[in-house]
């Protein structure tokens, strides 16, 4: 299965910060490996979460407590607070603000009519690209829903 077939994952949150506190997403170590700059050590042993938090400086933490802060990222990872540029789609590199004027100014209202308008999506290695490891169209689809439904 393509990882960018428009399905809306589950969030599959199943552990918690040892920073903030908040429920964590879980992520490949295959994700944090690519994503992390190289001086930063990972255990692939581990079980590797996401911090949910807009508001903590941690990106990864593993089943062991250890952390990652967001520092240690190549990329900025889109909900957290301060992050630019905030990418919807890391692969096609897709702004947020290329998706809010995608549906204010061409009208788009699904994830399909974003990627038919932006790019977003046209490139498939979620995996490596984005720091959920998962395909951008439950991010897009959450803004869309966000902006429209408001």
């Amino acid at each position: 299965m393509d990882c960018c077939d428009y399905k809306i994952y589950d969030r599959n949150k199943l552990d918690h910060c040892p920073h903030c506190n908040t429920a964590g997403e879980k992520v490949k170590d295959e994700t944090v490996t690519s994503l992390i700059i190289t001086d930063s050590v990972i255990h692939n042993d581990n079980s590797y979460y996401l911090c949910l938090s807009s508001d903590c400086d941690v990106a990864y933490f593993d089943n062991n407590n250890t952390i990652i802060p967001i520092s240690k990222l190549k990329v900025p990872i889109w909900f957290k607070k301060n992050s630019t540029p905030k990418y919807m789609c890391y692969c096609s590199k897709v702004t947020e603000d290329e998706v809010i004027d995608a549906i204010f100014n061409k009208n788009c209202r699904t994830v399909k009519d974003i990627v038919d308008k932006t790019n977003a999506m046209n490139i498939s290695n979620c995996i490596e690209n984005s720091p959920t490891g998962k395909c951008c169209s439950r991010q897009i689809n959450d803004l869309i829903s966000k902006l429209i439904d408001c």
